[in-house]
């Protein structure tokens, strides 16, 4: 590594990441809800020109920012409407997310030092995926990171001349956050700095240059878009996208609760083989300078504030603590580095806990592909009880007999690497995290598709075959993007009428104190109950079809494919 140049190693990353990250991005429908959410959003932005408000449905999306949904508008201008177009944004950041490590890595350490910061990201489970997904996470924690990076240079040396610049570069990126996400961007700085002060007992670690760096910078960055927001008269928009923030905080949104420790399960497992050579980091070592003591700190000072953050939080999703991954890959690369120079040994307590997470994935990869020879087993042995699970298991998805061989390469690869070496090698460590992303390369080639075939599969299949019709696409029991992103909903089907009646039934239900519900399922009911002037389909799960038909005898059934019913109504025909 060190006969390289920085040049060729930067070269060396982007041809890895370009391989890695944007070949068959399209391969796999977008996954219901924030895949297909977000890439609706930017698809209405090209419909509706308008590309200052997000929009949903074709309704006021207040939940996030515009700059994502920018982002993959601008994508689909290029690509088109489709599944490419939707990821490639985080595909391009998972190329700058491995720059921007190796450059910060190479310059608090060196030149190895950062290529395996960057190896470790890029040859991680969730940190892989991620680059291959159509979700918010990726930008918004680049530009987080970016902006604690250039916290830890202030905060080092306060009194450097470079204290304003790094303070406007600062506030720039986590500005730019607050327009991916949300104001959680500066509560994670926030709650960072105040975590800093604590440990260093230091109440006055900035310069008032340089709060007023960072302070203005950020205003004119976040501020620009709830300003323009203000100006054009949308002020309610702005309240319920805060009203939004701080319900997450204090509620499971969507159902997606957890336990307290959820996410440290996640990193554990979902970001091998990085989380296990993390380990090895925390503790001390006497070689390294003050300033690299001083950015580790901060790196685990980072990955435990966002770690606890979002235990707190109680809705629990996968991604919510992918920031996580920079440090966490930092720790990985701090470990193996102090494995390679011999101040550290590959001791048996991390080989067994390598072992165990090892047999856990490659066998949960290499038994996937046995579903159709293993359901009937857990079927009939009262196992999976739930009559829309197995409707699911119905779908034939054409399972082949080399679906398994990713994960069992997977198995046999890190077995041997974590029992067959008592000393590690450099190449060693290159050829296990290659030789793990190209793994998870096939896995998500060959198997993810037919994962998909049966949790969604048919109802996606369904709504596309709508898409040159005009007509009416709905959903009935359950949330799901599909009907509109896969039908290409156009706004005009949003009719005066139905407007009036979500209109009246919102005042209603505000005036008796009913919950508010979204503008999706006033909209349903009264396509199935009123008049229409189109055609409408209905999407209904395998177990709440019976209701469904006894509830709306005039609504024709077309067929049951997987674990949905699907349902046709004609134009102006009441429900009786």
């Amino acid at each position: 590594m060190n006969n390289l140049s920085v040049r060729q190693i930067y070269t060396i990353l982007i041809v890895f990441s370009v391989l890695l990250f944007i070949p068959f991005l399209g391969r796999v429908h977008l996954f219901d809800w924030d895949e297909i959410n977000f890439a609706e959003c930017a698809r209405e932005m090209l419909v509706t020109r308008n590309y200052t408000t997000v929009q949903i449905n074709f309704q006021p999306f207040w939940e996030k920012p515009p700059l994502f949904i920018w982002m993959q508008a601008l994508s689909m201008k290029m690509f088109g409407v489709n599944e490419f177009a939707a990821r490639f944004p985080n595909a391009i950041c998972g190329i700058f997310t491995l720059i921007t490590v190796f450059k910060i890595g190479e310059s608090v350490y060196d030149k190895r030092f950062g290529f395996l910061w960057g190896l470790s990201f890029g040859g991680s489970i969730l940190p892989f995926l991620y680059f291959k997904s159509g979700i918010i996470d990726p930008w918004f924690n680049l530009f987080i990171f970016s902006g604690i990076y250039r916290l830890v240079l202030i905060t080092n040396n306060v009194t450097s001349s470079l204290t304003v610049r790094n303070g406007i570069f600062a506030g720039v990126f986590f500005g730019l956050a607050t327009l991916t996400k949300g104001p959680v961007a500066i509560l994670i700085a926030l709650l960072s700095v105040m975590a800093f002060i604590i440990l260093q007992r230091k109440l006055w670690i900035f310069s008032l240059a340089s709060i007023a760096a960072i302070a203005s910078s950020y205003i004119i960055v976040a501020g620009s878009w709830f300003l323009f927001l203000f100006i054009i008269g949308k002020q309610q928009l702005i309240n319920d996208f805060l009203a939004y923030q701080l319900r997450l905080f204090s509620t499971e949104d969507s159902g997606h609760g957890g336990f307290f420790g959820y996410h440290f399960v996640v990193l554990l497992i979902g970001c091998f083989p990085a989380s296990l050579f993390s380990f090895i980091a925390w503790r001390r070592f006497s070689s390294d300078t003050p300033f690299q003591r001083f950015f580790k700190n901060w790196m685990v000072l980072l990955f435990w504030v966002v770690l606890i953050l979002f235990s707190i939080v109680k809705t629990k999703i996968v991604h919510y603590s992918s920031l996580c991954y920079f440090p966490l890959s930092f720790l990985s690369a701090y470990g193996i580095n102090k494995l390679l120079t011999g101040e550290s040994k590959w001791n048996s307590r991390l080989k067994f806990l390598g072992i165990v997470i090892s047999l856990f994935l490659g066998l949960a990869f290499s038994l996937i592909p046995l579903i159709d020879n293993l359901k009937e087993i857990f079927i009939s042995s009262s196992m999976i009880k739930d009559s829309f699970t197995i409707a699911c298991l119905s779908e034939n998805v054409g399972w082949k007999w080399y679906d398994a061989s990713p994960g069992i390469i997977f198995l046999f690869s890190s077995s041997f690497f974590i029992l067959g070496y008592k000393r590690i090698k450099f190449n060693q460590v290159i050829v296990f995290f290659v030789l793990n992303a190209l793994c998870l390369y096939f896995i998500l080639l060959f198997i993810v598709p037919k994962i998909e075939r049966y949790s969604q599969g048919p109802e996606i299949d369904f709504f596309k075959n709508l898409k040159d019709k005009k007509c009416y696409t709905e959903t009935v029991g359950f949330k799901s993007f599909a009907p509109l992103f896969y039908a290409e909903k156009t706004p005009e089907l949003n009719t005066p009428e139905l407007i009036e009646h979500v209109k009246n039934k919102i005042e209603s239900d505000k005036r008796t104190g009913q919950p508010i519900f979204s503008f999706n399922l006033y909209a349903t009911n009264f396509i199935r109950g009123e008049e229409i002037r189109f055609p409408a389909y209905f999407s209904v799960r395998f177990n709440d079809s019976e209701n469904f038909e006894k509830e709306n005898p005039h609504i024709k059934k077309l067929y049951t494919k997987g674990g949905y019913c699907f349902y046709m109504r004609e134009p102006n025909q009441k429900k009786r």
